[in-house]
């Protein structure tokens, strides 16, 4: 064994690998017992995650409308009015799939 091919360390700390930096992300996959819990996807029509979308944002704005309404009347009507006709649209977009069977985008095969 050549004594000069050793390499130098200044303590026992620098035999030790530093363990590898995790990402935040990398932090949940360890710490699930099923790590495909992470990565499993469901698949959704987009017309029903549109409907979620429009029922979702339109109830938010329906609630800062009522919110609003005795300090900023003007606001809050156009807030509540356009929340009520997004939550409208969001139902319409949610529905269409299961009520109109040939609508663009539906799925005809089982």
């Amino acid at each position: 064994m050549r004594i000069n091919a050793i390499p130098p360390f200044k303590n026992a700390s620098d035999l030790i690998a530093a363990p590898k930096k995790q990402s935040w992300l990398e932090k949940f996959h360890t710490a699930t017992k099923n790590s495909a819990d992470m990565t499993d996807t469901i698949v959704v029509p987009r017309t029903i995650f549109k409907g979620y979308l429009g029922i979702m944002s339109g109830t938010t704005l329906a609630t800062i409308g009522t919110l609003l309404a005795s300090k900023m009347q003007k606001t809050s009507k156009v807030l509540s009015i356009s929340g009520l006709l997004l939550s409208l649209y969001g139902t319409y977009a949610f529905v269409r799939p299961f009520v109109i069977k040939d609508a663009p985008g539906v799925e005809k095969t089982k």
